[in-house]
């Protein structure tokens, strides 16, 4: 269905009508990806972190994780700490600098990662029905559209 349809609104301009339809999109996927990841009793930040480390393969500084987190947070700290209490990552200070804080993802947290992946609707939040050439000028086009508040 169309923005204009679904928000009963008319829009003054083109780009506009993008704005909108950029919001209601992201707020749409956010509530969608939100109800499917509480079947697993997680959060999105939490998933976020979750696969941010399986892609490290490996410890990571926590400062890096929070960099690379698509939602950034305050509270990353808490999010980690309720994922080591879940038993999903382990924590560890750096030997030569004990400010320095490192993660690590679990055995189980791979295993909750790939049980996500493998369900039908992990797997559609990862697919959209776009071709290929369609998903790379929607992500170009996005791109060009966080430049222009930068």
């Amino acid at each position: 269905m169309k923005i204009e349809d679904t928000i009963q609104s008319k829009f003054t301009s083109p780009q506009r009508k993008a704005i909108v339809n950029i919001r209601f999109t992201s707020n749409f996927l956010g509530n969608f990806q939100s109800h499917f990841m509480s079947k697993f009793d997680l959060t999105m930040p939490q998933f976020n972190i979750l696969r941010i480390l399986r892609g490290a393969k490996g410890e990571i500084n926590v400062n890096t994780v929070k960099e690379r987190m698509i939602e950034k947070s305050p509270n990353t700290t808490r999010l980690m700490d309720k994922l080591i209490d879940k038993g999903f990552i382990i924590r560890s200070r750096c030997k030569e600098d004990r400010r320095v804080v490192f993660i690590k993802i679990t055995e189980n947290g791979l295993k909750l990662l790939s049980e996500i992946d493998k369900s039908e609707l992990g797997t559609s939040l990862n697919n959209i029905e776009l071709s290929d050439d369609e998903a790379n000028m929607l992500s170009d086009l996005l791109d060009k559209v966080r430049l222009n508040f930068q």
